[in-house]
């Protein structure tokens, strides 16, 4: 029976020796999908009309023999909650947050227990001792209230197991190790109900206790057979993990002493091709992936056949890879079958219900008396891409940046969102009616966002998928609330729904007997396909390792026959060699990157297939790397096209500003992006002040208290009284430039207190001068200023223009009346930054931008001077000390501060070289990597 199907092989035996009596024969799988595949096998081998044999899975068979039905996990968990409280002490009681977190582990241990037939007692006593011998050394006077809670805990296991037991039991319910231990207790009587049925177990490799003595009871009484799949090369090798439970069943069940065992085959020796392959991280896999999937396409058309992928089998060792493979197939693969659980922890929808917890939790507890949002939860909700395209909320994103709101109340929020809709109003509706109230919110939430995805698109079918699992969690928490309402905090509510959509799964629905089939290792089993793509193949991903999630320690589970990760590593290798039974073509995918979350050696799966290769085995070993470019980062180069030149000549109209001519040395792309194309930055939330708005905030506030002193001589008393006025005034610029923003807390009063800082030792200086004799009359505050230039080397007249921050006529104690052109600096400046030697290559250096700036309001105010002595430079408010810092050029030792119309001339110069390659349409825009 060699080479055939596992199935096909099943659905001859059924045919050949089961005919006369298929009414009455059960066939029990491991698993539920593979029924569909074998009575597509039994559909091949007949030609009339048959009444198909019973088909079942493992587990349904067993529940009906336990006549108990499954709990759902996060049923479980309510229902072990409400025992917990009526065993546990109230001083004791944990909240179920807290309860929940070690609960699902010891559901576990329970379940072991029973699947396995242990007397609970037993084990869960010997955990307490094995605690109580660990506190021997800890006297009874030195033991403290938390340690004895502890070793209560422990001491209370069996009577949380015992209760628990009858609790579910009364309700005919329970977890899969109660229903078993259920069955094994039933089995007597049901026995004799099925003398007149015939079962055939099939395709089974590891059982628990219970499925052992259930099978070999039906096999004693002549009620049942068993087909193992097992190759000769594992069972027959003692060390193979493949074979480690079937050898052991083959060893000690009775009826193997007198009976054949079947069926051990010889397959996997066969002819194979082997193909490794090693790539970076999990996109790189998925992409390979799809390219093996387009090459079996192209090659069946080459070869004049039908593209048919029903023989191919993707099985994913990480489900994480499910995501970028769909986005990676090609598009003529036509029909595809999904078959496995993704964790719900990824899902989008999941996504936005936390984001969702987040906001609202946030908005409850920050403030008992109003319910206030935070700016970036807001838009973390209005920016997800389930909600993004049908809020229609541009406009709110938009009003909230621009207005800088850190912390937007509920009112506020709907009076600046004009166009409400269905969606935004179950988004941001207050969470204050309770948990029920906002479950059956998140609920009308979730089915408003299923009602606005299309069916006809493929990717927004699949999100359906995702929304609708939450959709049933939330559904399901509703249920569970309406029976346990003493739980009905918002906050534990969350911490409850981070709780079950850990146990939760988004289900694929699909044609299973159609197209490509994509699967989790488990899927797989039974099933047999011509070629097999395995991805994720790394330690810790395929086999899972180590995972001890248990309170039994190890060495408590070799005595007590419980299986560990000896036995779990056996299952994945059984899953494992069985895919490659069969198969002719393998495909092996594995992460070459050690580090990161996906990261690992290579799994031990493809060590052990390389150092035990079959002679019939082609092993091929392939690395792929992305091809990496020799340079890291080619700068950008923009030629300058003619609607380029055009928009320099409207510039050169309109005016180059100091701060352009800057941007381009600094970066001529910069400058291409700002000024050419007009690209301005994206409007963001200020949550805390930038430098540049501090900045804006104190030229406005210094503007504000001189204006009144324009062209007028300025006393200690304007002075005096403008110290009265600076908090004021602070926090009214604060307010015109910050908008809506933050002021009293955090940095941002620091950054208030800076500010006003500033302009009082500002103040100060000015005070201090005119007490040592010096005369001050304001020209201009803020003030815009241009000038025209014209130079024979210029394509065209080019207007500098630019915006002076303040101008000045001051005349020093026993000194010469001139004129002072001053730039407000926040950040810090010291004299060498505004000093020259040389005016060569002056604007080949970005050293240079503040003299350029500042000797291009001196070129710019020279006409309108009159003739009088202009000084031009810079006050930094992080250097006030220095006071104001004028260009000086220091060609000899004596440095010179009065511009006068050589070094103008000499400054032009230097410009128009400048401006030349700015126009000049045969020089690009070189990016300078900085």
């Amino acid at each position: 029976m060699t080479n055939l199907y596992f199935l096909d092989k099943i659905a001859t035996v059924l045919i050949d020796e089961y005919s006369n009596q298929l009414v009455n024969t059960i066939v029990v799988l491991p698993n539920k999908r593979a029924k569909i595949f074998l009575i597509e096998a039994l559909k091949k081998q007949v030609s009339n009309n048959i009444f198909s044999p019973e088909i079942t899975s493992i587990e349904d068979f067993i529940q009906d023999i336990a006549k108990t039905r499954t709990i759902d996990p996060i049923e479980l968990l309510f229902e072990f909650y409400e025992v917990y409280l009526s065993i546990t002490a109230i001083t004791q009681q944990q909240s179920f947050e807290l309860f929940a977190n070690w609960a699902k582990t010891l559901l576990q241990d329970f379940n072991e227990i029973d699947r396995y037939l242990l007397d609970s007692k037993h084990v869960l006593s010997y955990l307490k001792d094995i605690e109580d011998i660990k506190k021997w050394g800890i006297e009874v006077e030195n033991k403290t209230q938390l340690l004895e809670n502890y070793i209560d805990f422990w001491k209370l296991l069996p009577k949380y197991y015992q209760s628990l037991y009858e609790h579910l039991l009364k309700k005919r319910v329970g977890y899969q190790g109660l229903i078993y231990r259920e069955a094994v207790n039933n089995l007597t009587d049901f026995s004799k109900s099925v003398t007149s049925k015939k079962y055939v177990f099939a395709g089974f490799n590891a059982l628990n206790t219970a499925e052992e003595k259930i099978i070999q009871h039906l096999i004693a009484n002549n009620n049942a057979s068993v087909y193992w799949d097992v190759d000769q090369t594992f069972l027959n090798d003692p060390y193979h993990d493949a074979g480690l439970f079937v050898r052991r069943f083959k060893e000690s069940w009775k009826h193997y002493k007198s009976n054949p065992f079947e069926w051990i085959v010889d397959d996997f020796s066969q002819t194979k091709n082997i193909q490794i392959i090693g790539t970076p991280k999990t996109i790189g896999q998925a992409k390979i992936t799809g390219s093996i999937i387009e090459n079996i396409i192209t090659q069946s058309r080459n070869n004049g056949t039908n593209a048919t992928l029903d023989k191919v089998a993707i099985v994913l060792g990480d489900e994480n890879v499910l995501i970028p493979l769909l986005y990676t197939l090609p598009a003529t693969v036509g029909a595809l079958n999904i078959t496995m659980g993704y964790s719900s922890k990824n899902n989008p929808a999941q996504i936005l219900i936390a984001k969702l917890f987040k906001m609202h939790t946030n908005a409850l507890t920050r403030n008992a008396s109003s319910y206030v949002f935070y700016y970036k939860d807001v838009l973390d909700i209005l920016t997800h891409p389930l909600v993004e395209p049908y809020a229609k909320s541009t406009d709110l994103v938009k009003k909230i940046n621009q207005n800088n709101y850190t912390f937007i109340s509920h009112k506020k929020l709907f009076e600046l969102h004009e166009t409400q809709n269905d969606l935004f109003h179950l988004l941001f509706q207050k969470w204050e009616k309770g948990s029920i109230a906002v479950l059956e919110t998140i609920s009308s939430l979730l089915l408003t966002i299923k009602s606005n995805l299309s069916n006809d698109n493929e990717e927004e079918k699949i999100t359906k998928a995702f929304v609708f699992a939450i959709f049933k969690i939330i559904n399901k928490l509703i249920n569970y609330y309406l029976q346990h309402k003493h739980i009905d905090k918002v906050e534990t509510l969350y911490a409850i729904y981070k709780q079950v959509i850990d146990l939760a799964e988004v289900s694929f629905e699909g044609e299973p007997l159609n197209g490509l089939q994509i699967m989790g290792v488990l899927e797989s089993r039974v099933l047999d396909f011509e070629t097999v793509i395995v991805t994720s193949m790394n330690e810790g991903k395929f086999p899972a390792g180590k995972s001890l999630n248990s309170f039994i320690p190890y060495d408590v589970k070799r005595e007590l026959g419980l299986p560990t990760y000896k036995e779990k590593d056996a299952i994945y290798t059984y899953h494992f060699y069985h895919l490659l039974q069969r198969a002719k073509n393998i495909y092996l995918l594995y992460n070459t990157e050690s580090d990161g979350i996906d990261g690992g050696e290579k799994s031990r799966f493809i060590t052990q297939l390389e150092v035990e290769k079959q002679v019939n085995h082609t092993l091929t070993h392939e690395i792929y790397n992305p091809s990496l470019p020799e340079i890291a980062y080619q700068p950008m180069v923009i030629s300058k096209s003619e609607s380029v030149l055009v928009r320099l000549k409207e510039i050169a109209e309109q005016g180059f500003s100091p701060s352009a001519l800057t941007s381009y040395i600094r970066n001529p792309i910069q400058f291409y992006f700002q000024k050419i194309l007009r690209i301005r930055d994206v409007e963001e939330v200020e949550e805390n002040i930038a430098l540049n708005t501090l900045g804006t905030i104190i030229h406005e506030t210094l503007r504000v208290l001189y204006e009144p002193f324009i062209n007028k001589f300025i006393s200690e008393v304007d002075i005096i009284n403008s110290f009265k006025l600076i908090d004021s005034e602070v926090l009214n610029q604060f307010k015109l430039v910050y908008k809506e923003g933050e002021i009293k807390k955090g940095r941002n009063l620091l950054a208030f207190e800076v500010a006003k800082r500033n302009v009082l030792n500002f103040l100060k200086i000015e005070l201090e001068s005119i007490k040592n004799g010096d005369t001050i009359k304001i020209i201009a505050l803020e003030q815009t200023y241009e000038r025209t230039l014209k130079h024979s080397s210029l394509p065209f007249p080019v207007l500098i223009k630019g915006n002076v921050d303040r101008i000045e006529e001051r005349t020093p104690k026993n000194g010469t009346t001139r004129i002072r052109i001053i730039d407000y600096k926040t950040g810090k400046v010291e004299k060498t930054n505004v000093t020259l030697k040389s005016f060569n290559n002056l604007t080949n250096y970005i050293k240079n931008d503040k003299i350029i700036q500042v000797l291009a309001y001196a070129y710019m105010y020279e006409e309108i001077a009159n003739g009088k002595p202009i000084e031009v430079g810079i006050i930094s408010f992080k250097n006030l000390r220095a006071g104001f810092m004028p260009f000086t050029f220091k060609e000899e030792k004596e440095g010179i501060t009065i511009i006068d119309s050589l070094l103008l001339s000499n400054y032009i110069e230097q410009v128009v070289i400048l401006l030349n390659e700015i126009l000049d349409g045969s020089i690009p825009f070189n990016e300078k990597i900085i």
